[in-house]
C-alpha cells in the first residue's frame, strides 16, 4: 500500500512539473539565451547553446534522461544528477546547488545559470557530448536563420 500511494504522490509531482514546462521555438530560445547573456559567454555563440539544447533536449524543458549508472539529466541543457543537481535518488555532488526537478519548468535562468557554470570549467562546452560530435567543429550559421537577431559571428573575439 506505500509503494501505491509513492507512485501517486510522485505522478502528480510530474504532473504539476510538466504543466508548467515549455518546448521552445528555436528563435524564441535564441532571444532568451542571448538576454541571458550567453552569447560570447567563455567564447561561445548562441549558435553553440541551440545547438546543445537541440541535440539534448530538442527544446524541451521537461526532457529528463535516465542513464545506465543510475543517474539521470534533467532539462532543456540534459544537467546530470550525479554532478550538477540533487534528484533525491541519485548520489550527487550537486555543484550546481540545486534540485533536478528545478529544471524542468519554462523558467529556464536556473538551466542558463548552472550552464555557466559548467561551461566555466577547463572543459567548456566539451562538457556536452552532443556538442562535441554535433556542433564543435560545424558550420552553424543555420541556427539563427530566421531569426531576428543580430549576433556577433565570431564570439572569440569578444572581451
Amino acid at each position: 500500500m506505500q509503494a501505491w500511494g509513492t507512485m501517486v504522490v510522485t505522478l502528480a509531482i510530474l504532473m504539476v512539473v510538466t504543466v508548467d514546462a515549455k518546448i521552445y521555438e528555436r528563435c524564441e530560445l535564441a532571444a532568451r539565451l542571448e538576454r541571458a547573456g550567453l552569447n560570447g559567454y567563455k567564447g561561445y555563440s548562441v549558435r553553440d547553446w541551440l545547438c546543445i539544447a537541440h541535440y539534448e533536449s530538442g527544446f524541451d524543458t521537461a526532457f529528463v534522461n535516465h542513464n545506465p549508472d543510475g543517474s539521470s539529466d534533467y532539462g532543456i541543457f540534459q544537467l546530470n544528477s550525479a554532478w550538477w543537481c540533487d534528484n533525491g535518488i541519485t548520489p550527487t555532488k550537486n555543484l550546481c546547488h540545486m534540485d533536478c526537478h528545478d529544471l524542468l519548468n519554462r523558467h529556464i535562468l536556473d538551466d542558463i545559470k548552472c550552464a555557466k557554470q559548467i561551461v566555466s570549467s577547463q572543459n567548456g562546452l566539451s562538457a556536452w557530448t552532443s556538442w562535441r560530435r554535433h556542433c564543435s567543429g560545424h558550420d552553424l550559421s543555420e541556427w539563427l536563420k530566421g531569426c531576428a537577431m543580430q549576433v556577433k559571428t565570431d564570439p572569440k573575439n569578444y572581451p
